[in-house]
C-alpha cells in the first residue's frame, strides 16, 4: 500500500483545496493519470497520480483546504490483496495526524505522547483534525459520515453548532476570503522574496544578432497557413535546450543543499493571465522534440494555462525558465530565479540595432539574452560560456 500525497505544484504553493475527484474506490489507475483537481493560489489543477495502483480509500472530501504533503488517498499496489490493508491500516491512520504541513514526502507518525490513543484510532482527516483543534470541538466525540465513518469538515463543523467543544480551547480563527488575484500576487510575491532571500544571483546578458533567424523563419513559414505558422519563441526556446546540453549546470534544482542535475530540458515558458498574473508551466523535453511538434505544444500549453487547465506535472516539472517580454516592448529582462531552480534566462524584443559586419556599419535586428543565475552552482565563466552557446545556436537556426 502506498501514500497519495498533495504535491508541491511549484514554490509558490503552501497548500491547495480539494475541488474534485477523478476516481473512486477499486478503480484501477496508471502512472501519468489524473485522479484529482486541486486548486492552488494560481490556477486549477489536474492532479496526476504517480504510479500504478488501485484506490484505496479517499481521505479528503472534495471543498477541504489541505497543506502540501497532506496524505489525499491511500492505494494499493498492483498484486497487493485486502490481508496487506489489515497489515497496515493501523500505521496509516497515525501517520495521517502528522501529515498536516509537512513537506511533501515526509511521513513521520506522531509519537505516542503526542497523540492520544483513542483519536490516533479514530479516521479523520488531518483538515478536519485541524479545524476541529481551532474550534475546540473534543475529536473522541465526533461520529464520521465520510468513507468508512472518517470524520470530515462537516461533521465537525455540524459538532460545532451543536455546542460539542472543549472546556478550554481558543476561539476560531476565520480564514478571510481573499481575491483570486490578490492571492496569487501573494503567493508570486513570497516565492519572489524566498529567491531573492536564498539563491546568491547573478546577471548577465548578450546581445545577439537574429538577421539569420528572422530569415529562416520566413522561409520556413513560407506557404503554411498562420495557424501553423512559426514563432521566434519556438527557436528560443529550442536554443535555450540546445546550450543546456553543453552546460547541464543551469537546468536543474537545487534542494537539501545540493544540485540535482536533470538530463531533459523541460523549460518552464512564462505566460500572462487575462486576470492578471503569472504561471510558468513546463514544456517537456524540449530539445528532442522538432520544431512543429514545440509550436504546437507551446500553443496548446498558453491556451490551456489561460483557461486554467493545467497538469500537475507541468507545474512541478519546469528545470529552468524562460521569459520572454519582447511583446511588451521591452529591450531586456533581468528575472528572479523560481527556486528550486538554478537559472532563468530572458529575451526582450528584436529590433534593430548599429552593427559592424565585414569591417562595415549596418543596421541589424539583434536581441538581448539575459542569464540569472545561482552562484551556488555555477559562476561567471560558465554563465557567459552558456550564453555564448545560445547566441551561436541563434546563428544556426536550420540546425535546430
Amino acid at each position: 500500500m502506498f501514500d497519495f500525497t498533495l504535491p508541491s505544484l511549484g514554490a509558490d504553493m503552501d497548500e491547495g483545496k480539494l475541488i474534485e475527484w477523478k476516481v473512486k474506490p477499486g478503480d484501477m489507475v496508471r502512472k501519468g493519470q489524473v485522479v484529482a483537481i486541486v486548486d492552488t493560489s494560481k490556477a486549477a489543477v489536474d492532479v496526476e497520480i504517480w504510479q500504478d495502483g488501485v484506490v484505496h480509500e479517499l481521505l479528503i472530501e472534495p471543498g477541504e483546504r489541505i497543506p502540501v504533503g497532506t496524505v489525499l488517498a491511500t492505494l494499493l499496489e498492483p498484486g497487493e490483496g485486502a490481508a496487506s490493508k489489515g497489515v497496515r491500516a493501523g500505521a496509516k491512520e497515525a501517520r495521517h495526524a502528522a501529515v498536516a504541513g509537512a513537506a511533501v514526502g515526509e511521513r513521520r507518525p506522531p509519537s505516542a505522547a503526542a497523540v492520544p490513543a483513542e483519536t490516533a484510532r479514530l479516521r479523520i482527516s488531518p483538515a478536519a483534525r485541524k479545524r476541529a483543534e481551532a474550534l475546540g470541538v473534543a475529536i473522541v466525540q465526533l461520529t464520521g459520515s465520510g468513507p468508512g465513518g472518517a470524520v470530515t469538515l462537516a461533521d465537525v463543523e455540524a459538532a460545532a453548532q451543536a455546542g460539542v467543544r472543549k472546556a478550554v480551547e481558543a476561539a476560531p480563527a476565520v480564514r478571510p476570503e481573499v481575491d483570486k488575484n490578490t492571492e496569487m500576487r501573494r503567493a508570486i510575491a513570497a516565492a519572489m522574496s524566498r529567491s531573492k532571500r536564498e539563491i546568491p544571483h547573478y546577471y548577465l546578458y548578450e546581445t545577439i544578432p537574429m538577421a539569420r533567424a528572422q530569415r529562416w523563419l520566413a522561409q520556413a513559414n513560407e506557404g503554411r497557413p498562420i495557424t501553423e505558422r512559426l514563432l521566434m519563441a519556438v527557436l528560443q526556446l529550442k536554443a535555450v535546450a540546445a546550450a543546456l546540453a553543453q552546460y547541464p549546470e543551469m537546468n536543474g534544482f537545487f534542494r537539501d543543499g545540493r544540485f540535482e542535475s536533470v538530463q531533459a530540458a523541460h523549460i518552464g515558458v512564462a505566460i500572462s493571465l487575462r486576470q492578471g498574473g503569472l504561471i510558468a508551466p513546463a514544456l517537456h523535453d524540449v530539445g528532442s522534440k522538432p520544431l512543429d511538434q514545440l509550436m504546437h505544444e507551446l500553443a496548446d500549453l498558453v491556451k490551456r494555462t489561460r483557461a486554467g487547465s493545467l497538469r500537475s506535472s507541468e507545474m512541478s516539472d519546469p528545470t529552468i525558465t524562460v521569459t520572454n517580454l519582447g511583446d511588451q516592448g521591452v529591450e531586456a529582462v533581468m528575472g528572479v530565479i523560481y527556486p528550486p531552480q538554478v537559472a532563468l534566462v530572458g529575451f526582450g524584443r528584436i529590433m534593430e540595432r548599429p552593427w559592424v559586419e565585414d569591417g562595415t556599419l549596418v543596421a541589424l535586428p539583434a536581441v538581448v539574452a539575459s542569464l540569472a543565475a545561482d552562484h551556488r552552482v555555477s559562476d561567471g565563466h560558465r554563465g557567459a560560456l552558456f550564453l555564448a552557446e545560445l547566441r551561436e545556436r541563434l546563428q544556426r537556426p536550420e540546425e535546430l
